[in-house]
């Protein structure tokens, strides 16, 4: 596991890069040459015990980041944590598993089967948190994973990288609204996530919450190539609590929107 936060963070970043070229040009419209502050970073996995959420979270509790909070999100057969450091400035990880059992079987054989392929020993290596699909599935097991599941599906393709950074519109400048931002990146031709609306939360839940349509990129499955989403860039406004503090969790009802980025037909 890294022993630096900052090393594990830039290899994450690089290597979304490699599938989210997109991520470049945002960087470039919002921050115009300034370093942008992530809000959090997210990653997805499956509640096997070889790879499950706890042993994502290693590798951060590691580094000093605490778990805050729980989050369920029954449709799409889902739970989740959110960890924070203490230094307020790095991102907020957010983390969450596929309940595998709760899909029908041929779709639990084949995440275990992807599963088996993995070696163990790689769960606690440095560059496990991006080391990508250690497995081999075919195309027509990616489609029949997508059928039920679009986050099965991804993770079959892609397996473990940041599934998105998100950009901190606080830090962008006090008066920054999220309705900005989302009309710089629309008239630089980006393309918003709809779904729910382009703005998830509101001022009342003290977090609002927008993100692209995950970029396009070539994947090679096991017996063809493939063009499928991959990963998205996600922006996060914050408000203040009535005790004068910054509300640092997620709404569930938002993020479960935000979880369709990746969608095939969106």
């Amino acid at each position: 596991m890294h022993t630096n936060v900052n090393v594990l963070f830039d290899h994450l970043w690089q290597n979304y890069l490699e599938v989210t070229p997109s991520a470049k040009q945002v960087h470039e419209v919002l921050g115009k040459g300034q370093t942008l502050i992530n809000d959090h970073v997210a990653f997805r996995t499956f509640n096997i015990e070889k790879v499950n959420l706890d042993k994502l979270a290693a590798h951060f509790e590691a580094l000093g980041y605490v778990a805050k909070g729980d989050y369920d999100f029954e449709k799409k057969k889902l739970k989740a944590k959110h960890f924070e450091h203490e230094d307020p400035t790095l991102p907020k990880v957010f983390i969450s598993e596929l309940l595998v059992e709760e899909f029908p079987e041929d779709i639990q054989q084949i995440i275990h089967k992807m599963v088996d392929q993995l070696d163990a020993s790689l769960v606690t290596a440095d560059n496990f948190l991006y080391s990508g699909a250690q497995w081999q599935v075919s195309y027509d097991e990616y489609l029949r994973l997508l059928q039920e599941s679009e986050y099965a599906a991804w993770m079959s393709a892609y397996g473990y990288r940041a599934n998105h950074f998100t950009v901190s519109i606080n830090h962008l400048g006090e008066d920054e609204s999220i309705e900005n931002v989302n009309q710089v990146l629309k008239d630089a031709g980006f393309v918003l996530n709809a779904s729910g609306g382009e703005i998830k939360g509101s001022p009342d839940v003290f977090l609002e919450q927008s993100s692209t349509m995950a970029d396009k990129t070539n994947v090679q499955f096991s017996d063809q190539l493939a063009e499928i989403p991959s990963c998205f860039y996600e922006f996060a406004r914050r408000y203040t609590l009535p005790n004068g503090e910054i509300y640092t969790g997620f709404v569930a009802a938002s993020a479960d929107k935000i979880f369709e980025s990746t969608n095939v037909n969106a």
